[in-house]
């Protein structure tokens, strides 16, 4: 007897079904990781969209002050805003492939599901270490003399920059050295939480995240902190329609298509091949408005004298004689 029309075969199951759960899985981790970082919704870009931060600064000399006679006019002070292209924003293509000897040694749960496990992790891995690759390029820079006080200026320092702006500022993300936050709390209780191999402190010294990385993203007796208006998420969509004029057709999911994926067997060698695609891009508007923060000296509280460029001032916000209040988390 035929088979019946339109029957979904075991073949048709285990492929779209693993593209679909592969996208879906990846998308969810982006939307938690967008909620961590307190980034609006992505910004959908056509490839080939220059990557542009900006850079605010005087044009000329300050003007105002004291001089400026009672009832008289204020002059106003120029400034100017100057753009930084770092390059396109690109497509990206990744394969892996699982042998038939793979999944007849080990399974399909060890050989495929744990494989795509880690597919996952490392294409996500790759456009954080972008990121943080670019955090550290933020020329708002801060000198001080103990982690606690880099902390607390760091922040004031973007608060001050974006108020020059005339921009306001929601909530201030921060990014340390894991072993210098270690360091600083001692034997003090904290719960740090964990969510896609990232660890961070929610409401921590006025931050409402801070994010505890290793030394190879970032170096210890360092801080870095920007607004989360001033973190943007860029991708091209794996779903354009001009990319399945080439054959090309990846599953994608929901409104916004972050990856695309393809999985089909190859008969000629006997593996499953799973093929992804993307173009994502975690950026910074103004590169300016990223406070890299140096810790020169160690100890001493409130010792040693403190410099920062372009802007700075006691943050109101931060308590700096209390210990941390944490949010109690999953840890």
């Amino acid at each position: 007897m035929a088979v019946k029309t339109n029957v979904t075969t075991t073949t048709q199951f285990t492929t779209q079904a693993r593209e679909i759960d592969f996208v879906t899985r990846f998308t969810d981790n982006w939307d938690a990781l967008r909620t961590i970082m307190g980034i609006m919704r992505p910004i959908r870009k056509a490839p080939g969209t220059k990557l542009v931060s900006y850079k605010a600064s005087m044009d000329g000399e300050l003007q105002g002050g004291a001089t400026v006679a009672e009832g008289d006019e204020i002059p106003f002070t120029k400034m100017k805003v100057e753009p930084v292209s770092y390059g396109d924003i690109e497509v990206a293509k990744y394969a892996k492939s699982v042998t038939i000897e793979s999944v007849a040694k080990y399974g399909a749960d060890v050989a495929v599901e744990k494989t795509d496990d880690a597919f996952i992790v490392a294409l996500q891995n790759k456009v954080l270490g972008d990121f943080y690759a670019f955090l550290n390029t933020g020329s708002l820079s801060v000198i001080e003399s103990t982690w606690q006080r880099a902390l607390a200026m760091a922040k004031a320092a973007v608060l001050d920059k974006f108020a020059g702006m005339d921009k306001d500022v929601t909530e201030v993300v921060g990014f340390a050295n894991i072993m210098d936050a270690y360091d600083y709390l001692g034997d003090k209780e904290i719960t740090v939480q964990t969510a896609f191999g990232l660890n961070y402190v929610e409401n921590f010294l006025g931050y409402s995240t801070l994010f505890l990385m290793p030394e190879k993203y970032i170096a210890r007796n360092k801080v870095i902190a920007l607004p989360v208006e001033n973190i943007d998420l860029y991708y091209i969509d794996p779903g354009d329609s001009e990319f399945g004029k080439l054959g090309l057709n990846y599953t994608v999911q929901g409104e916004t298509n972050l990856i695309g994926v393809h999985v089909e067997g190859d008969y000629s060698r006997a593996t499953g091949d799973m093929y992804a695609l993307m173009g994502m891009k975690l950026w910074a508007e103004y590169l300016d408005g990223i406070a890299v923060a140096t810790v020169q000296a160690a100890g001493g509280a409130r010792k040693g004298r403190r410099q920062v460029r372009k802007g700075g001032r006691r943050d109101a916000g931060t308590d700096f004689d209390r210990a941390p209040q944490l949010v109690p988390g999953a840890g």
